[in-house]
């Protein structure tokens, strides 16, 4: 019995188990809605009316924010704005932004793409809300380091509303679950997507690889090592380098594509928006569509998780508002700016409701949406998708390791171990066929937005109020 199948065979109980009761679903209007994804979508809702339309109004101030026009690195923190945004955005933008989309329109056709929008300026409140708290909570160590995340506001925040017990149980379970999910999610599964694209792009059968994907492993393991060594200032020097170029490459390659099939952007429009709320031959009909489309979205983007919190909460600021402005940046660069590109290059070219049938779906109908129109467009799209699922995982390393920490205390050993475990899973990754510890994994992560998001609920006043005073010093907003 192979390493693998031994842990499918351990494992596949768990998971389905896990992901049962994670992806619990109700039906509603002929169509299956998972309550997890229901839950992050109220949140979206709630705090987008509840601070104003703060991802509509804030925008602007938070482009000057990233450009660094109020950075001062006198202030605390380790990292500028722009690097704990690349950071955030690196561990967002992944395999998801390329295979996700293709899986959302493959089930809900062109429509899904305008319910996948939607979420994500929903999911641009949340951030605010995750990345404000962050900073407010965090705790600077000995050592000069912080940590932060929803851990800590969890915790310390809901301790000052008389929650003690209440916000240390929170805090705990969030973190343990970040730990396990950090293996699979952040680590293991972009490994095996990266070792994958990297054995079909090298001859795929015939490659030198095809059957030694560890020996990738092992090469993704030591890039990853060389960088998270360092600590979140290491990580994000790279990421800052790496998510402006990875995201461009990418959004420029998509925006060829469209420009040399610009006589069908009129009718993919059409397509997406009369798709939307008809949604024909859609199982559910427009609840279907638009529970497709926000169930891409919200995984994709990961607003309502606080994941990416804990890479804001190490900004430079003594203002958390500022790291509030700048996280709801996120979702707009990973969901409404890279996976609409990903959704408009494939209902211009290949588009067709018969892929779904024939197995063509995720990255493979990706690929052939860029190569339809120019042959040689899978290599940049190949080179895109490696250094997303790369950048995901040394951000994720940090997430792990920051969630690790608050359970343990700051100690060197630890953290050192950690990294030296965490590099070991990325071989692991690349090497084996994992699909239930995967399925256990991505269903442990979205287990951490029912307690993010109950804390966020609970220190919402709080939050209002760093708003306010926040904006009344600055004059605007």
């Amino acid at each position: 019995m192979g390493v693998d199948e031994l842990i499918n065979r351990v494992m596949r109980p768990v998971a389905d188990a896990v992901s049962e009761f994670i992806f619990f679903s109700v039906p509603v209007g002929g169509a299956e809605i998972p309550l997890i994804v229901a839950w992050l979508i109220a949140g979206g809702v709630f705090f987008t009316l509840y601070l104003g339309f703060i991802n509509v109004r804030g925008f602007r101030h938070a482009l000057d924010l990233v450009r660094g026009r109020y950075t001062d690195p006198s202030q605390p923190g380790e990292v500028t704005p722009f690097q704990a945004l690349a950071t955030a955005v690196s561990g967002t933008v992944g395999i998801g932004n390329i295979a996700g989309v293709a899986v959302a329109i493959s089930l809900g056709g062109p429509g899904a793409t305008l319910w996948l929008i939607i979420a994500g300026l929903l999911g641009m409140s949340t951030k605010f809300a995750e990345c404000t708290l962050a900073v407010k909570y965090r705790r600077t160590n000995p050592d000069g380091s912080v940590s932060g995340g929803p851990m800590y506001y969890l915790q310390h925040g809901l301790e000052l509303r008389n929650l003690p017990g209440l916000g240390r149980g929170l805090g705990l379970f969030y973190a343990a679950a970040m730990v396990l999910g950090c293996l699979g999610i952040g680590n293991m599964f972009q490994s095996n997507q990266a070792a994958a694209i990297l054995i079909e792009v090298t001859g795929a059968e015939a490659s030198f690889f095809s059957d030694r994907a560890w020996l990738l492993g092992v090469l993704m393991a030591v890039a990853v090592a060389l960088v998270i060594v360092g600590g979140i200032r290491s990580i994000a020097r790279v990421t800052s380098r790496l998510v402006p170029f990875m995201a461009v490459l990418y959004v420029l390659s998509a925006l060829a594509i469209i420009g040399l099939n610009a006589d069908r952007l009129p009718g993919a429009i059409v397509q997406i928006w009369e798709g939307a709320f008809s949604a024909d031959g859609i199982g559910g009909g427009m609840i279907g569509v638009m529970v497709i489309g926000f169930r891409r979205a919200v995984f994709s983007n990961e607003a309502g998780l606080g994941s990416a919190a804990i890479a804001h909460s190490a900004v430079q600021t003594d203002e958390p508002s500022t790291e509030g402005f700048v996280g709801l940046l996120e979702p707009f660069i990973d969901t409404v700016v890279i996976c609409t590109m990903t959704a408009l290059v494939i209902i211009t070219t290949v588009y067709d409701p018969a892929l779904a049938d024939t197995g063509i779906t995720g990255i493979e109908m990706t690929k052939t949406a860029f190569e339809s129109t120019l042959s040689w467009s899978p290599v940049p799209l190949s080179v895109a998708a490696v250094l997303f699922a790369f950048s995901t995982m040394i951000s994720w390393s940090y997430y792990g390791l920051k969630s690790l920490t608050y359970l343990t205390g700051e100690n060197r050993a630890v953290e050192a171990g950690f990294k030296l475990f965490f590099c070991g899973f990325v071989v692991l990754g690349a090497s084996v066929q994992l699909g239930a510890l995967i399925d256990l994994s991505d269903a442990v992560i979205y287990v951490v937005a029912i307690p993010n998001l109950l804390g966020l609920y609970l220190l919402a006043p709080v939050l209002k109020r760093e708003m306010r005073s926040y904006r009344e010093r600055l004059g605007r907003y």
